[in-house]
């Protein structure tokens, strides 16, 4: 399974980082991990619009959702059979929020670790004949940072960038009728704190080369929100 993996997602992904590391003028790798991130989103931002507005419409239906269980509340397989009914009549799949996510996923987890792996020499071991290999990777960004090493200031960024997603989220989420969707409102609340904490705590000793990714991903996310709502409005 594992070497299913790394032929499938990870090679690919790794040669492609280092073909962009050969082309950018100065051969930044940071440069290439935030070329390389955007161009993975752009590919998938089909599957994140599609997952956001299916998000979206669920939360918009959560008023006449908690109706229905105060309706039905001593007939649970009654409750579940006229909530299926009301996604259907309303053309919402409840886990058509989930399942793209769940497709990018392995996807995701093969970038962090072409991040992780592809400063260090042995890496280079993997790139196919066609791609040249460099004689070594400068594991900096503008010649400044060194990606090998903890950022705290850019693990700090990555922190706060993630509580502007996470709070521009709850704003296109948190249902606007009092009392509806008590469930996703508390657990988006929850998420605005906790999630941005919890990102600078694991990132404090990665290195900086994980945590560029991280920011580069988030301020991608937080544009692609701004894009859904701006168009769905």
């Amino acid at each position: 399974m594992i070497a299913l993996f790394n032929e499938i997602l990870y090679r690919p992904l790794l040669n492609l980082a280092v073909a962009v590391y050969n082309i950018l003028p100065g051969h930044d790798f940071g440069v290439a991990v935030i070329v390389l991130t955007i161009i993975v989103r752009l590919v998938l931002m089909p599957l994140s619009i599609k997952a956001l507005i299916s998000q979206r419409k669920l939360t918009q239906l959560g008023a006449d959702v908690n109706l229905l269980k105060e309706k039905h509340k001593n007939d649970k397989a009654r409750q579940s059979e006229e909530i299926m009914k009301l996604y259907k009549d309303k053309g919402v799949n409840p886990i058509g929020g989930c399942l793209p996510l769940l497709i990018q996923f392995p996807l995701i987890i093969a970038l962090y670790k072409v991040f992780g792996d592809g400063i260090k020499p042995e890496a280079l071991n993997s790139l196919y004949s066609f791609v040249a290999r460099p004689e070594v990777i400068k594991a900096t960004f503008l010649g400044i940072l060194d990606l090998a090493q903890r950022s705290i200031p850019l693990t700090l960024l990555a922190g706060g960038l993630q509580f502007i997603q996470a709070w521009q989220q709850k704003k296109n989420t948190t249902p606007q009728v009092e009392g509806a969707g008590k469930e996703v409102a508390a657990l988006t609340n929850q998420m605005l704190y906790f999630f941005p904490l919890f990102i600078i705590i694991i990132g404090w000793k990665l290195p900086a080369g994980l945590i560029l990714y991280w920011v580069t991903s988030t301020a991608f996310s937080i544009f692609e929100q701004t894009y859904i709502k701006a168009r769905h409005s």
